[in-house]
């Protein structure tokens, strides 16, 4: 991912997250060893929700939490992805957040 700006590589990691799991802001934050899980949730609200091939609904804070639904043009349309690929849903926060996490550093080479 060299040569590449922050926001691309954050664009970049998201992408890979499988359907059905979620991944966090500092995970990827982690994974790309710069900048902080603020800076990754800066990235993703660039895209305003829904993008492209951005699936910034996969990512969620730390405990799990949806805290980013409100740029989804709904506030249940994050919500409303994950159920649509198989992730539990209550009160904006994932149920089996364990079950669904996906950690980059565990799935990807980071040379």
């Amino acid at each position: 991912m060299k040569n590449v700006n922050y926001y691309q590589q954050v664009y970049e990691v998201t992408r890979l997250i499988p359907e059905g799991y979620v991944s966090t802001y500092g995970a990827i934050a982690d994974h790309l060893a710069l900048g902080s899980a603020r800076m990754v949730g800066w990235a993703l609200n660039q895209l305003k929700g829904l993008r492209g091939d951005v699936p910034a609904h996969r990512v969620v804070n730390r405990k799990g939490e949806l805290s980013g639904r409100h740029f989804f043009g709904h506030p249940d349309m994050m919500a409303e992805l994950l159920i649509s690929e198989g992730v539990d849903v209550v009160d904006n926060r994932i149920i089996s957040f364990d079950k669904h996490f996906w950690h980059p550093s565990e799935h990807l080479d980071i040379t």
